[in-house]
């Protein structure tokens, strides 16, 4: 699976489920159960740790970093890439998580998973924000992707003991 986001500055602002939408209670009940940290940071301030730039939310250690702005499936992605790290190299972690392949996979496919879990998200909703942003994979879709083509991504979570229940 290769990845690749459409982060330019020409791109129209997506209609994508948005931390404001949701809260933070849910989120942060969800990460905390993976030993992280959610943060707020005030509309308009940058966010700390943010590889895209604003309004993708930002990773340094276990903390994750958002506004109110920032799209649901960014704090899943940014959570997702430090619930893949061993415990001992997320304190290293400071915008950038990986430039592993598998890593990348398996946060995608656990950010989906995740969504179950945040009410009124869904696997569904994520996956429709997912693509409005721009993610894309060699299926055409990230539901077709999740469906057809994440079986690495589900073994090397499954090996690891990080499907969500």
């Amino acid at each position: 699976m290769r990845v690749t986001i459409d982060s330019s500055p020409s791109a129209e602002p997506a209609s994508v489920l948005c931390v404001g939408d949701i809260g933070l209670d849910a989120p942060a009940a969800l990460l905390a159960r993976y030993g992280l940290r959610l943060h707020r940071v005030e509309a308009g301030a940058p966010i700390p740790g943010s590889f895209w730039g604003e309004p993708e939310a930002g990773i340094i250690g276990c903390d994750v970093y958002v506004r109110d702005d920032t799209p649901v499936h960014s704090l899943l992605h940014e959570a997702g890439h430090l619930i893949v790290l061993p415990a001992d190299k997320r304190a290293a972690v400071h915008t950038d998580a990986t430039d592993s392949v598998d890593e990348e996979d398996a946060t995608c496919y656990l950010q989906i998973l995740l969504a179950e879990q945040l009410p009124g998200v869904g696997s569904a909703r994520l996956m429709t924000d997912m693509d409005t942003w721009g993610y894309t994979y060699r299926l055409g879709s990230t539901r077709a992707w999740f469906e057809q083509d994440a079986e690495n991504a589900r073994s090397w979570l499954s090996a690891r003991g990080l499907l969500p229940a």
